[in-house]
């Protein structure tokens, strides 16, 4: 019949099923008594198309060794083709079907049922259990990866939460008060939070910034070490203590010229120097060395608001005082302070906050303390370069050759930058040259005096531009008399109305090295300006007079014998020239809005 070709899918449907009901007998077994029923026939048919297709081709020889456990469970209900049971199907209505055959062992176990192989994975885990008893008891240190439903590989959500990369959000301000709430990994250094607050503040990366770790209560500052953690330090750190965003030209400025930072008086070695300028820093790199530094220092006592004058010496064990005069011997010694577990700080405001006999105060302050000042190890010198020498001692004798592969990791990082991809650096880093564009190409001038005249020239070319473009009609945006008294606030280096005071703390915030500058208004004079200048660890104050000529106004540093038409002429000027100062200018302190 056309039937017999069909899929059996066909044969389980509805309207099929109740065709064959309504059927005659005869009409659905025209072959004759002799032969077998085609309802039988259909069974059987549905019965071969199972064993081929979904069991003979799934099953293994193994099944068959299944079979005598299994064999107890003789009231199995056979499967459909949908997995469901056949028990809740009503009895079709009509004449009654014949017996279908008895079924071989062979055929029953090709017919294996689910509940047979759930029934033999339980007994082999039952094993797996009984064989493992047996062994020692081992703590498992993934639970969470061995469960019986978990997958064998990782998913994003199988690790618990205290193993997945910790994150901290960390509030850092900046000059002007700003702040900024930046989300950072717990393993992340100064260096990295630097170079992040760079990118989203969109600064010029020059290596020069730096964290600051600020205790206004205390009345202490520092600047972090580039590999020290963020998370590590804010945990050490009270309440009131916050994270500033600032430059630091001086960082690193011990490893190019160590002897403005080391004064020969002040320096003592275990073995015989020459003297050298590597001799002395492979001295302090060196950790089998025994560098001292020693001096007078105040030395505040705990628990007193006296200061004592005492001989200090700095040695890798610690810093120590003498109770004998400048005695060095072991039984003279009194140790003050400990390096491993302690930083050192500067002083802020140590007159007002803790009766300083100077203004150059440091601190060491050990790691466990936040509040108290009980513990803290005051100390006063007597000018800034003592201060500064004992500092640096203190860094290099703590960190040794860390802070070395901090200096050497920008300077790594250039070399091996492309020659097409030049790195971004700051206008005061380069080194800037005066150039002569009159003729067809250009030209670097040499010489001094011919750089300024060409600097007066393209001056007063600019004033004459100015004034014919005046001479049109109404005053032009580019009038000298507004222009040149307003231009000079866009830029960075000018602060504004600061005091001296305010400026000199800036300048020492940023670093003290040679061409470290800012401009200011001036406080006796409305109409002149303050150039304030860092030459050997000195802070200068260079005045900016206006002067007239023609009916321009000009700004000069020398009493009119170099005039300019504004302030961004006179700093480029300088940038390019010492002139009458003591050096050229170079880094400018700048704030920076976060």
């Amino acid at each position: 019949m056309a039937l017999a070709g069909c899929p059996d899918s066909f044969l389980h449907h509805p309207y099929y099923q109740d065709k064959v009901k309504q059927t005659p007998r005869s009409q659905q077994d025209p072959a004759g008594p002799g032969l077998p029923a085609q309802s039988d026939r259909l069974a059987n048919h549905q019965e071969d198309d199972v064993d081929l297709e979904a069991l003979v081709n799934d099953m293994n020889a193994s099944l068959e060794s299944l079979y005598s456990a299994c064999s107890m469970q003789s009231d199995t209900v056979p499967l459909l083709q949908n997995g469901q049971h056949a028990r809740s199907q009503p009895r079709a209505s009509g004449p009654p079907r014949s017996v279908q055959p008895q079924v071989s062992p062979r055929q029953r176990v090709q017919r294996s049922q689910p509940v047979h192989i759930l029934a033999v994975r339980r007994l082999q885990e039952e094993d797996q259990q009984f064989r493992t008893s047996s062994l020692p008891a081992i703590p498992n240190p993934f639970p969470e990866l061995c469960g019986p439903g978990s997958p064998p590989v990782l998913t994003p959500g199988s690790l618990p939460p205290s193993q997945a990369a910790a994150k901290q959000d960390v509030k850092v301000f900046s000059e002007d008060g700003t702040s900024k709430v930046v989300e950072i990994l717990a393993d992340m250094t100064a260096r990295d939070l630097c170079q992040l607050l760079v990118y989203k503040s969109h600064c010029v990366d020059d290596n020069s910034w730096t964290l600051v770790e600020h205790h206004p209560h205390l009345g202490l500052e520092r600047c972090l070490e580039d590999h020290e953690l963020v998370v590590q330090v804010e945990s050490t750190m009270a309440s009131e203590s916050k994270f500033l965003f600032r430059k630091n030209y001086a960082k690193y400025e011990f490893f190019k010229n160590p002897m403005n930072f080391f004064p020969e008086q002040m320096v003592t070695w275990c073995q015989q120097s020459n003297g050298s300028q590597t001799q002395l820093l492979q001295n302090f790199l060196n950790s089998s060395s025994c560098p001292e530094i020693q001096g007078f220092l105040h030395v505040k006592e705990l628990g007193k608001k006296s200061w004592k004058k005492l001989y200090v010496c700095l040695r890798r064990s610690g810093l120590y005082c003498s109770t004998k005069g400048t005695s060095k011997e072991p039984r003279h010694l009194q140790l003050l302070a400990d390096l491993e577990d302690s930083n050192i700080f500067s002083l802020i405001a140590g007159r007002k906050q803790y009766n300083a006999p100077t203004d150059h105060g440091l601190c060491i302050k050990p790691n466990k303390v936040r509040n108290e000042t009980k513990e803290l190890r005051l100390l006063c010198a007597e000018d800034e370069q003592t201060r500064t020498c004992w500092m640096t001692a203190f860094r290099l004798l703590k960190y040794g050759m860390l802070l070395y592969q901090n200096y050497r990791i920008p300077q790594q990082r250039k070399a091996l930058l492309s020659p097409f991809s030049t790195p971004v650096r700051s206008v005061s880093e380069n080194s800037l040259v005066a150039m002569d564009f009159s003729g067809q190409t250009g030209r670097v001038i040499e010489n001094p005096a011919e750089a300024q005249s060409a600097a007066l020239e393209e001056g007063h070319a600019w004033r004459k531009r100015s004034t014919r473009m005046n001479i049109l009609g109404s005053q032009s945006p580019l009038h000298p008399s507004t222009l040149s008294t307003v231009i000079h606030r866009t830029q960075h280096w000018f602060h504004g109305r600061i005091s001296r005071e305010e400026s000199h703390r800036i300048i020492k915030q940023q670093g003290l090295v040679d061409g470290l500058f800012l401009l200011r208004d001036s406080q006796s004079n409305p109409k002149a300006f303050v150039l304030t200048l860092c030459h050997h660890q000195k802070i200068k104050n260079f005045q900016i007079l206006p002067c007239e000529d023609d009916g321009q106004t000009f700004f000069s540093l020398d009493d009119g014998n170099t005039k300019f038409s504004d302030l961004i002429q006179l700093v480029d000027f300088y940038q390019l020239n010492k002139g009458v100062l003591p050096c050229k200018l170079k880094h400018h302190c700048i704030r920076v809005a976060l």
